[in-house]
Order: structure tokens, then C-alpha cells, then sequence
């Protein structure tokens, strides 16, 4: 059975054409920087691999381009888009309406678009990535695979708002989380290095967007987005964690509209707001050339993550491993680095020769003598979202 996978993020499309269920990889690729000056594709396949800037303005654009590039006679790994049975797409905001994967239909949809408040730059692309896979792949089945279903295992106490009881009961405001699709993966891979039973783990998902969780023996027992993925870590363009009464201050007192401040916390702060910049390869860039802003942006990034990586510690009574994972995480060594520094007290000990060597795969950076395991271990949402697609079609 072939799988496409689409994972449309707030400024890329990851795809991965898989042979189930042997998960054979046929052709891959990302479009990144949509809607910037730079946007680019790269794209693999067993007849050609494929490299070039090339003007990406939305993410209806970038879809168009894959599709073409999976049928082409160079680059492509099909024939005839009949080959392919069923398409998996990630969609970051399933609300309390879906806890697992789902075979998708115009209700499907509509609810995700009903979340779009909630996931504004997430939940729109999912959806363009549905209408276009469904209108070329007229044929295979649609599966929708949730960023928020991993996280159905958080405790009452840690997913519940200190508001009136029925803004949960009534309106199902509460924490559901993100990157669920990422911490599963990678927990269940670092389960399986540690061979043991019995773990508790962090999970650091960093990229353009960032989260952290707890997971406890497999399970996620706390994580730092919530109602919407924007809070917690501070992303891309996304603030983090801000004291709510700003947001009364900016419209009370400084007389900006709600679409602005909205526009203003998800679209326009973070690190875009700090330096100018979104992304971490800029400004790391940036710092290293002496740029004040982008050092002092680093330095509030790292110690959000430290911040959440203590809470976490204390919530489980102990940690056995942390995880670092997705773009940043996986490239950065600067940030890996600057994370473990002066954090003995937790048993977390960095070997620097292997942290600054890492290429790929799996990698315990870690100091022989450290307490915490320091693990890189590559996500691979695709492969993840491949095998609940691939799952959900073929139950017995």
C-alpha cells in the first residue's frame, strides 16, 4: 500500500511517499520559508535528488509543486496518482473531538476548520493540504492523524485552567497540547534506548515552533502548549508564555483591536519580534556576528527551556532522560550547548566532543558519568503519521 504523508506547517510542507508496511521510503522532500524571499525545495527520490530556491508564495503553491515533482518523469517515484491508496495528514488542533485517527469526510473537516481560532496558523494549512490532496488523489482514502492525541493522557490536574468550572464543562476550554505526533515518536525511540521499563523522560521539540512535555513510563503527563499552540517556549513568531494582562493593556490602554493583538502575539513576536528575524539559522548567525538582540533572544529562549525542564523534573520526582528533537533541535549545537550548561544539579552533563560531532540518527551526548541520558534522536512525524494512516485502513 502506498502512503503519501503531508505535514503542512505554519511556513513548510514536509511529504514522505511510503511502501506499507514495510515503511520503505519512495521519494521525499520539504518546502521551506513559504511566503519568504528564500524558499526553496529539496526533494528525494531513488531517480533524482532535487535542490533549488524557488518563489513558494502560499501553501497551496507549495502542494501544487509537490505533486507535480511526485509524478515527474525525473524526480517522481509514480506513475499515475492511482498508486497511491491513502494520503495521512497532520493536523495540529483536534479539540475535544477527536482522541485518534480519523478517516476523513466533510465533517471531518469542518470541525478542523471550526479550530482554526484556536490554530490559526496551523489548522488553515492542514486543511489546504486535505482540499488539495482530495481533489488530485481523487481515489485514496484521507486520514487525519492529531497533534493533540498524544496528550489525552494528561492528568486532570495539570490540563484544567484555574477558571470557572464551566468554561471546561461547557466549553471544553482546557491544555490539549502539540507536536503530539513528535513527542510520541521520539519518547517511544528513547524508551527503546534506555531498554527499560519504567522512565521519565522530556521531550524538547524545538523549531519553528517549540514545545516541551513530560512523559511519564510512555504516557505524556504535562506539556507546554495548551488551549492553542502558543504559549510555553518561545517560538518563531509566536510570544510564548505572557502575562495575560498585557493583552487587556494593549487594547484598553493602547487602543489596539483584537485581530491585532492577535496578529501581533502569533504572527509578529517571538523571535521575529525580539531580532528581526524567525529563524534560529539567522539569528544564531547574527549573535556570532556580535548582534545584541540576537544574543539576548538566545539567552530568553534558553532559559525558558531550563525553566520548563525544572518544573518538569519536579512533577515527575526525577528525570531519566531528556530529548532533543525537530529542526533546531536535531541541527543546533549552539542550543543544545547553552540548554545543558549549569544544569548538574539535575544530573545533566553534556559531553561537548559529542554534541559538537553529531551528524545523524540516534546519539547519546551525554558525559559517561552523567545521571540524565542526553539524547538527539531525529523525529520522523511522516513515518508516524504512516503507520496510523496504515493502521486505520487495514484493521482486522
Amino acid at each position: 500500500m502506498k502512503v503519501l504523508v503531508l505535514n503542512s506547517g505554519s511556513s513548510s510542507v514536509k511529504y514522505q511517499l511510503f511502501s506499507m508496511p514495510d515503511e520503505m521510503v519512495l521519494c521525499s522532500g520539504v518546502v521551506d520559508r513559504i511566503g519568504q524571499l528564500d524558499s526553496s525545495i529539496k526533494h528525494r527520490s531513488s531517480k533524482h535528488n532535487l535542490n533549488k530556491k524557488i518563489e513558494i508564495s502560499d501553501h497551496k503553491n507549495a502542494l501544487d509543486l509537490i505533486v507535480n515533482l511526485l509524478l515527474d518523469e525525473n524526480n517522481g517515484a509514480i506513475a499515475s496518482i492511482d498508486e497511491i491508496e491513502a494520503v495521512g495528514h497532520r493536523v495540529v488542533h483536534g479539540g475535544s473531538s477527536f482522541k485518534e485517527t480519523i478517516e476523513i469526510d466533510s465533517i471531518v473537516k469542518s470541525r478542523i476548520e471550526e479550530l482554526f481560532i484556536l490554530a490559526p496558523l496551523h489548522n488553515p494549512a492542514n486543511l489546504e493540504g486535505i482540499n488539495v490532496a482530495e481533489s488530485v488523489f481523487v481515489n485514496a482514502k484521507q486520514a487525519a492523524v492529531f497533534d493533540t492525541a498524544f496528550h489525552q493522557t494528561i492528568p486532570e490536574h495539570a490540563y484544567k485552567y484555574a477558571i470557572p468550572n464551566e468554561f471546561l464543562e461547557d466549553h471544553n476550554i482546557r491544555l490539549y497540547g502539540f507536536h503530539g505526533t513528535s513527542h510520541k515518536y521520539v519518547s517511544e525511540k528513547a524508551i527503546e534506548y534506555l531498554g527499560v521499563k519504567n522512565s521519565k523522560i522530556i521531550t524538547i521539540h524545538l523549531g519553528n515552533g517549540c514545545s516541551i512535555s513530560a512523559v511519564e513510563n510512555g504516557e505524556c503527563k504535562d506539556h507546554s502548549l495548551g488551549f492553542s499552540p502558543a504559549n510555553g517556549l518561545i517560538m518563531g513568531t509566536r510570544s510564548g508564555d505572557i502575562d495575560h494582562s498585557i493583552i487587556f493593556y494593549l487594547i484598553n490602554s493602547l487602543k489596539f483591536d483584537i485581530d491585532e493583538v492577535n496578529k501581533i502575539l502569533q504572527t509578529k513576536s517571538g523571535m521575529l519580534g525580539l531580532t528581526g528575524f524567525s529563524d534560529l539559522r539567522d539569528i544564531e548567525a547574527e549573535a556570532l556576528k556580535g548582534n545584541s538582540e540576537c544574543k539576548l533572544a538566545l539567552d530568553m529562549s534558553v532559559y525558558r527551556i531550563k525553566k520548563y525542564i525544572g518544573s518538569y523534573v519536579s512533577a515527575m520526582n526525577g528525570l531519566d532522560c531528556i530529548v532533543f528533537t525537530a529542526g533546531i533541535g536535531e541541527n543546533s549545537e549552539l542550543m543544545r550547548g547553552l540548554v545543558c550548561a549549569d544544569m548538574d544539579v539535575f544530573g545533566i552533563e553534556l559531553d561537548e566532543s559529542a554534541n559538537s560531532s553529531y551528524s545523524n540518527g540516534v546519539s547519546d551526548i551525554s558525559k559517561k558519568n552523567s545521571k540524565v541520558k542526553i539524547l538527539i534522536i531525529p523525529t520522523n512525524e511522516e513515518l508516524e503519521i504512516a503507520r496510523q494512516t496504515y493502521n486505520l485502513f487495514n484493521q482486522e
